[in-house]
């Protein structure tokens, strides 16, 4: 049996989803192997933008562009943590390479380049990640907790985080609003 691989996927709570940290959630699933995964809520923006950020950590923007983007809350584990999802373009000191053109990057370094104008042109930041152990996700899955769909940088850096959830539904077709809290098993 092949090892299901979700990496470079949308993740899909659906509306039963109890746990309040995930329900309504939209999390791009930034590595996904047997040991198990890692990935970020996209579309929970926190009171914190990129320049109270770069203020807090003294780091300077000279990028006006990026001042005013919201900072997001990207999961339930190491919340003081900055994690940064972008184009890969840069090498970073701590990144993980998700595909031909995004990145996962939790190094400082990568934020002094934003400021100084030598960073990626497309980023998401997040305080935090969502993970799960092996198999959990598998399993949660089966439970029907999630829906799946091959991600899109359009809906990741291009679009509100309001519009991220409803524009990952319309990938598949579907209206949030048309499915049901009961799932069933055939």
């Amino acid at each position: 049996m092949s090892q299901l691989d979700l990496s470079h996927h949308f993740l899909i709570a659906m509306p039963s989803m109890a746990d309040s940290v995930f329900a309504r959630s939209l999390t791009y699933v930034c590595e996904h192997n047997e040991q198990g995964a890692l990935g970020i809520i996209v579309n929970r923006p926190i009171n914190l933008t990129l320049g109270d950020l770069f203020a807090q950590i003294k780091v300077p923007l000279d990028q006006a562009e990026f001042k005013n983007l919201p900072v997001h809350f990207g999961g339930p584990v190491q919340t003081e943590r900055g994690f940064v999802l972008h184009d890969t373009q840069g090498n970073w000191q701590s990144t993980l390479r998700i595909n031909d053109k995004l990145a996962l990057t939790t190094s400082k370094d990568i934020l002094e380049a934003v400021g100084e104008g030598l960073g990626p042109h497309s980023l998401l930041v997040t305080l935090g990640y969502a993970g799960w152990a092996q198999g959990q996700l598998e399993h949660e899955l089966s439970q029907n907790a999630w829906l799946s769909v091959s991600a899109s940088e359009h809906i990741l850096f291009e679009l509100p985080a309001e519009e991220r959830l409803p524009a990952a539904m319309e990938l598949l077709g579907v209206d949030y609003a048309s499915l049901s809290e009961d799932a069933g098993h055939a």
